[in-house]
């Protein structure tokens, strides 16, 4: 296994996935000229789109997507694996998917993956969201061959259900991928400690590429694109809400080091939950 530079898009996604498009070339560009050779975009790629009817209109099969169309062009000139974090595609029964793509140097893809978690939550200042109105889960969890390693899916709100990343690391995955659009709210408060956890908890690289912004829907995104080690430390970070580029190297020997000296995924074992029922007990002192 050898070391090799991955790279984060940070992009600020309008609702046109012909501009989106071009704001992408420009940055993954950008990345490969300064060496990378894994380059991962953020999530929704293709369009940030709140209205469901526009989603429908705006949104299509994924042979005749432009943003995926595009990212094929640019594997096969650049020679790079591009991982288009995620966008919408139309699936032959009508439902959207919020579908991630890893695209080989030659163009092909290699793997996809179908967000699991729907965003379905209500936050304070009447911020909330329904991601279940729109789109259709994914199923299933997915790890793949990358330049002599394995890379496990994720996407956004798969963040906060570590069971996903377990059962990936236990497949195999040393780098472990989170593409987002983690809302302003949600990301200053749990961005950086849920990635690290995530990193540290299964001895793993974690490449979180983010959207960073305020987008032309009116929604507000964290940014801070990351990239961190097996032990947790931060390896690169753009440290703002504007669209960059990170880049930093990946050792998968380091992966490997990082489960040695802590084998946690090795030490886990079954159990069950006992739950202890027994009846209320008055405090001594307690007002009555």
């Amino acid at each position: 296994m050898g070391v090799f530079k991955a790279a984060a898009i940070q992009m600020r996604s309008g609702t046109s996935p012909e501009r989106n498009a071009a704001d992408m070339e420009r940055l993954v560009r950008e990345a490969a000229a300064q060496g990378a050779i894994y380059v991962q975009t953020p999530e929704m790629t293709g369009a940030l789109v709140r209205d469901k009817d526009a989603k429908q209109a705006i949104f299509t099969s994924e042979d005749k997507d432009v943003v995926v169309a595009k990212a094929r062009q640019l594997a096969r000139e650049l020679g790079i694996y591009f991982h288009i974090g995620s966008t919408a595609i139309l699936r032959a029964d009508g439902k959207l998917a919020n579908r991630a793509l890893l695209i080989a140097p030659d163009g092909e893809t290699l793997a996809s993956y179908d967000k699991i978690h729907m965003f379905d939550v209500d936050l304070d200042n009447g911020e909330s969201w329904r991601e279940s109105s729109a789109y259709e889960p994914g199923t299933e969890a997915g790890v793949v061959d990358l330049a002599g390693t394995k890379l496990g899916f994720a996407i956004c709100y798969d963040l906060r259900f570590p069971q996903l990343f377990r059962s990936e690391a236990l497949g195999g995955a040393a780098v472990l991928s989170v593409p987002a659009a983690f809302t302003r709210q949600t990301g200053e408060a749990h961005w950086h400690v849920l990635l690290r956890a995530r990193a540290i908890e299964n001895g793993a690289f974690v490449v979180a590429a983010a959207q960073g912004g305020l987008h032309e829907d009116g929604r507000e995104t964290y940014g801070h694109s990351l990239i961190i080690d097996p032990w947790g430390r931060i390896l690169a970070e753009a440290d703002h809400n504007e669209p960059a580029v990170i880049v930093a190297e990946i050792d998968p020997a380091q992966s490997a080091a990082a489960r040695a000296k802590i084998p946690n995924l090795k030490n886990a074992r079954d159990f069950s939950l006992r739950r202890f029922e027994a009846e209320p007990v008055s405090l001594r002192g307690a007002a009555s």
